[in-house]
């Protein structure tokens, strides 16, 4: 699938334009969550590289802190290996030792060598910490790196509509605009379009990128009451995936499977066009390997009617609050 017949979101009011889909690498050399270095390694997130890429989804979502640094040098790698164009974007974290707007600049130097890279696409500040730095001080040290040329436009991760206007405003006094808040959205997390984040998205001309779309794998249909597979790492510990959860979630995968059954697509590919159907919104799913990355690509291309989007939020207005 040539990238210039995909889907295409443009992110923010004027920022560059990035395929419908993205691919989220935070699993890519972390150990801690998703134990990288044991049932997967460097070939198989390459493998998972190289199969989005061949699908046109280029545009890659990462972080300093995934695989503490890790994930940055895998893309960075990558990216020398292969020719092709890709998108990248990385978030810089708000830790408490960093209080100056110096430290912004030295964190973009250090995400832009491991990336082995002049400039990134997209900077995105991870969490809205702001006990040690103001929100205005970290917004202009972000313009600062703008007109600098070192990122092409800034982003926020886990923001609330107050606090997305407020850097919103900041940005807006440098004559430079927020291009996206990066916030968990999935049929099992609708949060934000009760807490205000969406209008507030919506308003401002602000892309939605969604992480954990596939609810960090309850929506692959892997994990049902009466399958023997059972997740690895941290997710043992979340009750969504004990029996009580996973009861919980049955007519939402049952949905999903219908609806992929009529469209001769995955439950998986059904849940992320739903994303991509809502409009300002690219879903990030992660990829382990090349079967799932080809699995993610099949979300484009096609979608779900109008009908069977209804449905799907019906029967998700649990996860709405």
């Amino acid at each position: 699938m040539a990238t210039s017949s995909l889907q295409t979101v443009t992110l923010g009011p004027k920022g560059p334009q990035v395929p419908a889909l993205g691919l989220g690498t935070w699993s890519w050399g972390d150990s801690l969550f998703w134990q990288y270095g044991g049932a997967y390694g460097p070939d198989d997130v390459r493998a998972a590289f190289n199969a989005s890429l061949a699908a046109g989804v280029n545009f890659l979502d990462t972080a300093e802190i995934y695989g503490l640094g890790k994930s940055e040098e895998l893309i960075g790698q990558f990216m020398q290996e292969d020719n092709q164009e890709v998108v990248v974007a990385t978030k810089y974290m708000p830790v408490p030792w960093r209080f100056s707007a110096q430290s912004v600049a030295d964190a973009v130097t250090a995400s832009l060598k491991r990336l082995k890279r002049p400039s990134v696409t997209l900077y995105q500040v991870h969490w809205p910490f702001d006990f040690f730095m103001s929100q205005k001080t970290l917004m202009n040290a972000l313009a600062d790196e703008v007109e600098q040329g070192r990122i092409q436009t800034i982003g926020v991760s886990n923001y609330s509509a107050k606090q997305m206007r407020e850097a919103h405003s900041h940005l807006a006094a440098r004559g430079i605009p927020l291009a996206v808040n990066q916030v968990q959205y999935s049929l099992l997390h609708r949060k934000i379009e009760t807490n205000g984040v969406m209008e507030a998205a919506q308003n401002l001309e602000v892309t939605i990128l969604a992480y954990s779309p596939l609810a960090q794998g309850l929506l692959t249909g892997k994990y049902t009451v009466g399958s023997d597979l059972q997740p690895a790492g941290a997710r043992r510990l979340d009750p969504r995936f004990s029996k009580k959860g996973l009861q919980k979630i049955e007519p939402v995968l049952a949905a999903l499977q219908s609806i992929g059954e009529a469209h001769s697509k995955t439950p998986v590919q059904v849940a992320l066009n739903w994303l991509i159907s809502k409009g300002g919104v690219v879903p990030i799913p992660g990829a382990k390997n090349a079967r799932q990355a080809e699995q993610n690509a099949g979300a484009l291309g096609w979608s779900i009617t109008d009908t069977e989007r209804e449905q799907l939020e019906n029967i998700s207005t649990s996860w709405l609050k």
